[in-house]
């Protein structure tokens, strides 16, 4: 691990996370987010850390400039209520891809791994909680989430081309669900599991006995711990697999059930309120790991309950320090660079 490794939205959940992983085993790495450096979620002082928008192409092939291995985790991304309501601010997530590929062509980059997501695949395949778990080939015939999902699905096919026509050695990994300490937890950027935990501590610790649930709570997802995440990445961008590749849990659980585990982690019983009327995306998703066995000789295995009992631990830490007006991490996430 001798090479400059540049890592984009490393102020990010899992860009961070990553950044740390990296230099664990030796590497240098060059860290980029839009965000101001007081806003990353996790901070290196061992990384070179830029500051920018990688939508803008000069300071893209910055960036880049003198290295041999690029992650790109950068996006402007967030939960479900985020994505149904700014599918524009989402499409041009392909602004920065674009100017990293092209970055990377220009300056000899040897391997290039674009960060996808199961929202690639196509709604008409989610359409019943108890869904068929999504194989990388039901892809296509396309219809992927509207805004977020075409995004993916055209970075996807642009890291293809780019690897045919210049010889970029691409990988690309949909993830599904990522959670984990130190993610979003407020704001509206959240994903389920932080949401839920949220609302959950809040409950306990404010002793109210309501949680606000959005749809009716038959929706079902994978969720994957973000240390499967992290191990998945690295080889992933270690192998030979050039074809997109689900990394993903495939525990598939409704999101009635989830709470449920978080309500036993954290000792209280809740009555539900469902909002049928907020955004709650696809009816059923779930992670096929076929593939990934195959190719890899692994797959995500951390249980839902085992990732939850420490989510939702340090969930309720942060919660607890802002009702005390103590320090505690930021919850939105503003990823786009």
């Amino acid at each position: 691990m001798t090479d400059l490794v540049v890592v984009t939205g490393a102020g990010g959940f899992i860009g961070g996370q990553l950044v740390r992983g990296l230099e664990r085993q030796g590497a240098q790495v060059r860290a980029v987010d839009y965000k101001p450096l007081a806003h990353w979620f996790l901070q290196s002082d061992a990384a070179e850390n830029l500051v920018g928008d990688l939508r803008d192409r000069e300071f893209a092939f910055a960036a880049t400039r003198g290295a041999q291995i690029v992650f790109n985790l950068a996006a402007d991304m967030g939960g479900m209520g985020f994505i149904e309501n700014n599918k524009a601010a989402c499409m041009l997530s392909v602004l920065i891809n674009t100017n990293l590929l092209m970055a990377a062509r220009e300056y000899g980059v040897r391997r290039f791994f674009f960060a996808s997501s199961a929202c690639v695949y196509p709604d008409y395949r989610q359409q019943d909680a108890d869904v068929e778990a999504l194989k990388e080939a039901h892809a296509y015939p396309a219809m992927p989430e509207d805004g977020y999902g075409w995004e993916k699905l055209f970075s996807e096919r642009m890291c293809r081309h780019f690897r045919e026509d210049f010889g970029i050695e691409t990988r690309v990994a949909r993830y599904h669900n990522v959670y984990g300490p130190h993610g979003t937890w407020d704001g509206g950027r959240e994903k389920a599991p932080a949401a839920i935990s949220r609302k959950v501590a809040m409950a306990a610790l404010g002793g109210k006995r309501d949680i606000d649930i959005w749809g009716d709570g038959l929706q079902t997802r994978s969720f994957m711990y973000i240390d499967d995440c992290l191990t998945g990445t690295q080889r992933l961008m270690q192998s030979d697999c050039r074809e997109p590749l689900n990394i993903g849990s495939d525990e598939m659980v409704s999101v009635d059930q989830l709470v449920d585990i978080v309500e036993d982690i954290a000792g209280v019983t809740l009555r539900r309120r469902y909002q049928l009327d907020a955004p709650k995306g696809v009816r059923g998703r779930n992670s096929d790991n076929t593939l990934i066995r195959d190719v890899l000789g692994w797959a995500p295995s951390i249980t839902l309950r085992d990732g939850m009992e420490r989510t939702y631990r340090w969930v309720y830490d942060q919660v607890k320090a802002r009702a005390e007006g103590r320090p505690f991490s930021g919850g939105i996430d503003h990823s786009a660079g």
